[in-house]
C-alpha cells in the first residue's frame, strides 16, 4: 500500500500512508486509538475506498471495491468487533455467504458444513457444537468462531484485529500455534493488537501510525517496547502501571456464599474502600458471572451482598445502581453503548442532569459535564454530537467508562476495561482506577491480561470452574502462580 489517503468530510483520517507485507511474515500494525489502523485495513479489504494512493498484490496493481473482491484476491479480515449473527448456528456463521450445497441443487449441505466447522475449530483446540446458536455462546467463544471463520477462507493475506481480546491464556497459546503454522505455509499476517507482550513474542516487523500518518517500520529484533511506545504517542510514557499509595478504608463490598443458576457457587470475598481487587481465571471460569450476578443481570439463587455494611437486595441493575454499584461490561457494543446515539447522549445515559425536580434536561450542565469527561478520559471525537459508533473501539470503551464515572459509584466493577485500548489509553484508564481508589471507591477489575491484573491490583481472586481457587496478595504473586490456581492447582 503506497500513498494512501482518506478523509471523512473535513476530517483527515489517513495521510500518505505506506504499508507492506511479505509472504510468511507476521507484521504488527500499531498506533493509538484513532490513529487510522482500522481505516487502513478497511481500505485493503474493500470496505472503504481510498481518496488517493495505490495497492499492489503479488506485484500487480489492484482496485479493491468491495470485500468480495478482496477475498477473491486472497485477503481476509477478522474484525475487532464481532460480526456474527446471533440467531444462526456456529456452522452457519462460519460459512455465511459461502454456504456448502448439494451439487447445483441449492440445497444446503448441513452435514458437510458441520464437519468443516469441527475441523476449523479443532485447529484452534476449541470444543464447540457446530449446531449451537452463536447468541448462546460467551464473548470469548464467539471470538474463537470469528477466528475460525477467517481461517476457513484459506487466505494468503490474513488481517487479525485484536484477535486475543476475549481469549484466555490457554486459547491464546492455541491461536499462536495456528498463526505460526500459517506463517510457515507462506501466509502473510497483519496483526493489530495493543498487547505489547504478544507483539514482541509473535511478530517479525512492526509499523506504527500516529494521527493518521505513517511513523515508521522496525524489525522486532532491533527495537524495544519503550521505542515503540515513543513512536506511537510521540513522547515517553513513563511507568506502564502507575504506582499509588495504598490506603484502605472500611469494608465497602462483601459477598457471602454467592451462587447463580449453575455458573458460580460458594463465592466469598470482600473489598475495602480504596482497594483494587483483581479477578483472574480462564474463560468460562465464572469471572464475568460474578459481576453480572452482583449487578442483578444474572439471577442470584443464594448468598448475600453487603454494601457499606448493609445488606443490598439486588435483583436487577436498577437496584445495583441504587446501592452505588456500577458495572462496565466486557461487551461494549451490545451491552455498554447505544450505538445510534451521540457521544453526549451515551455519556449521560445513566445520569442525565436536570433542572431540580422539573425533570427538564439541563443542556448547559450536560454540555459542561460531557466536556469534562471527554477531556479527562482523552476521548478522541470530532465533537460530542458525533454518533458513538463512529469512534474507534478504544474510544468507545472510554465513553462507557465515562457513563459510570458520572454516577460517582461506591463500588465499580470493570470487566475487561482496557480491551481494545492502546497503551497510552490503558495508562490513562489505570490512572483513573487509581484516582477512584484514592477517592474511596472499591474497584473490582476482571481481566484476561495477567500483567494487567498484577500491575494494578492489591489482591487477586482466582477462579476455576465456577468456584474460588484461591486468593493471592499481589506482592507475592506471579503469572505462574495465578495460572497454577486457574488450571485447578491449590
Amino acid at each position: 500500500m503506497s500513498g494512501i489517503a482518506k478523509s471523512f468530510g473535513p476530517v483527515t483520517v489517513l495521510k500518505d500512508v505506506a504499508f507492506s507485507l511479505s509472504a510468511g511474515e507476521i507484521h504488527a500494525l500499531m498506533g493509538e486509538n484513532g490513529a487510522g489502523k482500522s481505516t487502513l485495513m478497511k481500505i485493503l479489504t474493500g470496505l472503504y475506498q481510498a481518496d488517493a494512493g495505490s495497492i499492489r498484490v503479488a506485484g500487480e496493481a489492484v482496485d479493491i471495491r468491495n470485500p468480495r473482491q478482496a477475498e477473491a484476491l486472497g485477503i481476509a479480515i477478522m474484525h475487532q468487533e464481532l460480526n456474527l449473527i446471533p440467531e444462526l448456528s456456529v456452522a452457519e456463521n462460519l460459512f455465511l455467504g459461502r454456504e456448502q450445497t448439494l451439487g447445483f441443487s441449492g440445497i444446503l449441505n448441513a452435514g458437510r458444513m458441520r464437519a468443516l466447522a469441527k475441523e476449523y475449530l479443532s485447529r484452534l483446540a476449541v470444543e464447540l457444537d457446530p449446531d449451537a446458536e452463536v447468541g448462546s455462546l460467551s464473548i470469548g467463544q464467539q471470538q474463537m468462531v470469528e477466528i475460525a471463520r477467517a481461517l476457513s477462507l484459506n487466505a494468503r493475506v490474513l488481517i487479525m484485529d485484536e484477535p486475543t481480546a476475549a481469549l484466555s491464556e490457554r486459547e491464546i497459546d492455541a491461536l499462536f500455534a495456528v498463526i505460526r503454522e500459517l506463517r510457515a505455509d507462506g501466509v502473510g499476517i497483519v496483526y493489530v493488537s495493543h498487547r505489547m507482550e504478544e507483539i514482541f513474542a509473535l511478530c517479525d516487523r512492526i509499523s506504527v501510525l500516529r494521527d493518521g500518518e505513517f511513523v515508521g517500520t522496525e524489525r522486532i529484533a532491533d527495537t524495544s517496547l519503550d521505542h515503540v511506545v515513543q513512536m506511537m504517542v510521540g513522547r515517553e510514557l513513563g511507568e506502564r502501571f502507575p504506582k499509588r499509595e495504598v490506603s484502605h478504608g472500611a469494608e465497602r463490598l462483601r459477598v457471602e456464599n454467592l451462587c447463580d443458576e449453575g455458573n458460580i457457587a460458594g463465592i466469598n470475598f470482600s473489598v475495602r474502600a480504596g482497594e483494587v481487587l483483581g479477578i483472574a481465571g480462564l474463560m468460562g471460569a465464572g469471572r464475568t458471572e460474578i459481576a453480572r450476578t452482583l449487578f442483578g443481570l444474572n439471577k442470584r439463587l443464594s448468598g448475600k451482598i453487603f454494601v457499606d455494611g448493609k445488606e443490598a437486595r439486588i435483583n436487577k441493575p436498577a437496584d445495583a445502581i441504587g446501592y452505588g454499584v456500577g458495572f462496565v461490561t466486557e461487551d461494549r457494543k451490545a451491552q455498554g453503548l447505544v450505538l445510534g446515539l451521540s457521544v453526549r447522549e451515551n455519556i449521560t445515559l445513566s445520569a442525565v442532569p436536570t433542572h431540580g425536580r422539573s425533570g427538564i434536561v439541563s443542556r448547559s450542565e450536560e454540555k459542561s459535564l460531557v466536556a469534562r469527561c471527554i477531556d479527562m478520559l482523552k476521548i478522541r471525537t470530532r465533537d460530542a454530537e458525533l454518533e458513538v459508533q463512529s469512534l474507534s473501539g478504544g474510544n468507545q470503551q472510554k465513553v462507557v467508562l465515562a457513563k459510570w464515572l458520572n454516577l460517582k459509584p461506591r463500588v465499580l466493577i470493570l470487566d475487561e476495561p482496557t480491551r481494545g485500548v492502546d497503551i497510552g489509553g490503558k495508562a490513562e484508564i489505570y490512572h483513573i482506577i487509581n484516582q477512584l481508589a484514592f477517592e474511596g471507591v472499591a474497584v473490582v477489575v476482571i481481566s484476561s491480561e495477567l500483567p494487567e491484573v498484577l500491575g494494578i491490583s492489591d489482591r487477586i481472586l482466582v477462579m476455576h470452574e465456577g468456584r474460588m481457587a484461591g486468593e493471592l496478595a499481589t506482592a507475592g504473586a506471579s503469572q505462574e502462580s495465578i495460572m497454577h490456581l486457574a488450571t485447578g492447582g491449590y
